[in-house]
């Protein structure tokens, strides 16, 4: 339960305790104005006639996890401020200026308040949006759940993680030192896109790589980011218990962990993320900052995909400390060769029924390349939805983009490749991965090609099924003779020769 304290009771004071006392929080004013008091009293508010000021007045209290100060004198005010700030250094305070404030008394406020309310906008309900709302019961539960863990903290992204999982992560490692908690930014995979590389190495981000069998010993708690569950999109094992998940992705599935938010509403994990550390009222490292930005332009598309008001508010927050110049390096990588091959397999390869092209690329060495070739043929005349696939040891990775305004990509590759591997995704831009058993098998280049021809077949098949079937009732049935290809280490027909 939260406890809030309000120091201070004036005209602005009033009705910002009648609208916390509709909370079930614990609550508890303490003012200088004995008929006040004894009002509060009557109204049955938790109250005490003593100075908000008074040192050992506030050193008899609990830590509070909110603290408002709210007299109508400035002088008043900023006494309370500065001996609350002295004895409560971990409480969020939000401090009413009051009407007389000189610059000294501004600076003051400022330095040592995380929110400070003008007089202009001093009205209840202002007040209590920009400090008793979720997000800011969110930043206290947050820094109390960091503040239980005894050990180290492992801050998992999902797999092959891009810009606004790995802004997250270091984001959050950050926050946990704010609490004196060491942190590590850990992800499996490998970090492959030429952007994302670039974003890694010009900021200098400390990143740890794992492999699959890698012990986790290290850590004694766990948190997820830009992803919900343990052993989904990431290697973690699925009966991990986990300390603390924050995603902007729709959950496909119960979440479980001490401390959870899930925000659809934000564009990108990573604004959340520079919500907390304004909250934590943090001066934030330029490069993480940097690295911020990025992440929330590339998952909203630069503000022109599923953005919010909150993704704004982040990027306003971020810009006076941005390093531009380093954005700009970031996204003007050299593009591999092997990447440029897998974009004109795309062009050659693709199957166009109407607006939608789908292409199989055969082997791959850099999965990263599968999205570049995706936007590549989303850029062709008269094609507005794509799909690109190709395979890397047992493992086929799907990329898929879309500009329709009827196609939802997430819900539709979840349709049709969910059964038989994994699949999510926003509605323009999703991604799936097949485990295929038989891929490992294959003795030569020439069977592999076999293989992969019938899995070609049945991935454009699915992908061609589930879009002409939204809306309506999801795919759930594909040609049975091939269902043998989608069981991980199996032998199909023939011992492994296609049917």
């Amino acid at each position: 339960m939260v406890f809030r304290l309000v120091l201070g009771c004036g005209t602005v004071g009033q009705p910002i305790v009648e609208r916390l006392a509709e909370h079930d929080d614990r609550l508890l004013v303490i003012a200088d104005a004995p008929n006040l008091v004894e009002t509060l009293r009557d109204e049955s508010i938790p109250a005490r006639h003593e100075d908000p000021t008074d040192r050992s007045v506030l050193s008899a209290l609990e830590m509070p996890d909110e603290i408002f100060i709210a007299s109508d004198r400035t002088d008043v005010n900023r006494a309370a401020l500065e001996t609350a700030r002295d004895q409560f250094p971990e409480s969020l305070i939000v401090a009413y200026l009051g009407g007389n404030a000189s610059p000294t008394d501004r600076n003051a406020f400022e330095s040592r308040a995380d929110r400070v309310i003008d007089p202009a906008a001093a009205l209840a309900d202002d007040i209590i949006d920009k400090s008793a709302s979720s997000s800011a019961k969110n930043a206290i539960d947050l820094r109390s759940q960091l503040s239980k863990i005894d050990g180290r903290l492992g801050v998992f992204m999902h797999d092959n993680p891009d810009p606004d999982a790995i802004a997250s992560a270091v984001a959050l490692v950050n926050i946990a030192e704010l609490v004196g908690l060491e942190a590590d930014a850990c992800y499996f995979g490998e970090i492959s896109h030429q952007e994302n590389r670039a974003m890694v190495n010009l900021l200098d981000l400390d990143l740890t790589n794992f492999e699959r069998d890698d012990p986790l010993g290290d850590y004694s708690a766990f948190a997820l980011v830009d992803h919900a569950r343990p052993g989904v999109n990431d290697q973690l094992p699925e009966e991990l218990h986990v300390d603390i998940v924050i995603d902007h992705h729709p959950p496909r599935g119960p979440v479980a962990g001490e401390f959870v938010d899930l925000r659809e509403s934000a564009g990108a994990t990573s604004t959340i993320l520079t919500e907390y550390l304004d909250r934590f009222g943090l001066d934030i490292d330029p490069r993480i900052a940097t690295a911020l930005l990025y992440g929330i332009r590339i998952d909203t598309n630069d503000f022109t995909r599923e953005v919010s008001a909150m993704d704004f508010q982040a990027a306003s927050t971020l810009l006076p400390v941005v390093d531009t110049t380093k954005i700009s390096q970031i996204e003007q990588p050299t593009i591999g060769g092997d990447t440029l091959e897998v974009i004109a397999k795309a062009i050659k390869n693709r199957e166009q029924r109407e607006s939608v092209a789908v292409a199989g690329v055969g082997r791959i060495g850099d999965r990263d390349a599968l999205p570049q070739a995706a936007d590549q043929l989303l850029a062709m005349e008269g094609v507005s939805t794509t799909l690109v696939f190709g395979f890397r040891d047992e493992m086929v990775f799907l990329s898929a983009r879309s500009r329709a305004s009827n196609v939802d990509l997430g819900e539709t590759l979840r349709d049709a490749f969910d059964p038989i591997g994994s699949a999510g995704g926003h509605a323009d831009m999703a991604g799936a991965q097949l485990e295929i058993g038989i891929l490992g098998g294959a003795d030569d280049e020439a069977e592999l090609n076999s293989i992969f021809s019938v899995i070609e077949e049945v991935i454009t098949d699915r992908f061609f099924e589930a879009i002409r079937t939204r809306p309506g009732t999801p795919v759930g049935a594909y040609d049975r003779t091939s269902e043998w290809l989608f069981q991980p280490g199996e032998s199909g027909p023939n011992d492994g020769e296609s049917a």
